[in-house]
């Protein structure tokens, strides 16, 4: 098969959104800012360039955007130990190559949080290439990360598979179908009515799953 699958890393393949959630709140209070946590939530999967504005308002970013992110930056390193890898994780990237499909990952994290889920994933020889916030202007659910991935592994059609509602739009914005995992505390509904083509419960799951995902007329 010559087609690609793009896989999402917060959240998908690693265990990370209530972190996030937890070192965002925080941030925000650092700032004497208060936002609910389940509004952090809903926002986790867009990258950090949009949640501020998405869930405290144009005024917070516009006063106090950069330094959120920096706080949220400070207090999310120190938790970078406890994260851990979902169950098979590597083993659905490895069905992928073994299914003959590329592989790109296109995260929206901070370079350094990727290469150390890298490390925890242990996927080298299996990931193609990977992308980081560095790599593009406009996170997702803009459909940036996904195009520079597919670009890096040699372009061809693709599928993305991701954990949120912002995946799902990405993929459609960009024209490619998405596969929902559970893991990020997403429900099955919302991914859905979000656009993803299945749902899954575990990444064991999705592996069971993956060939007619890759080889079906939608991808």
């Amino acid at each position: 098969m010559s087609r690609t699958v793009i896989f999402d890393v917060d959240g998908t393949l690693v265990d990370t959104n209530y972190h996030h959630t937890v070192a965002w709140f925080r941030a925000f209070r650092r700032h004497d800012v208060t936002v609910p946590g389940w509004r952090i939530h809903r926002a986790i999967g867009m990258g950090g360039d949009r949640l501020v504005a998405a869930v405290a308002g144009e005024r917070v970013e516009q006063d106090l955007g950069d330094a959120v992110r920096d706080s949220w930056k400070e207090l999310f390193d120190p938790m970078l130990d406890e994260i851990v890898p979902f169950d098979g994780a590597r083993e659905a990237v490895a069905e992928a190559k073994r299914l003959g499909c590329r592989v790109a990952l296109a995260s929206s994290g901070k370079p350094d949080h990727v290469r150390h889920y890298l490390d925890l994933l242990n996927l080298d020889g299996l990931a193609d290439d990977w992308t980081s916030s560095q790599d593009v202007s406009d996170s997702k659910p803009a459909p940036d990360l996904l195009r520079v991935a597919l670009e890096r592994v040699g372009g061809g059609t693709a599928i993305l598979i991701g954990d949120s509602i912002w995946d799902c739009k990405a993929a459609e914005e960009f024209g490619v179908p998405c596969a929902a995992l559970l893991t990020g505390g997403t429900s099955a509904a919302e991914l859905t009515g979000a656009g993803a083509v299945a749902v899954f419960e575990t990444l064991a799951e999705l592996r069971e799953g993956l060939r007619p995902l890759v080889s079906g007329p939608a991808a």
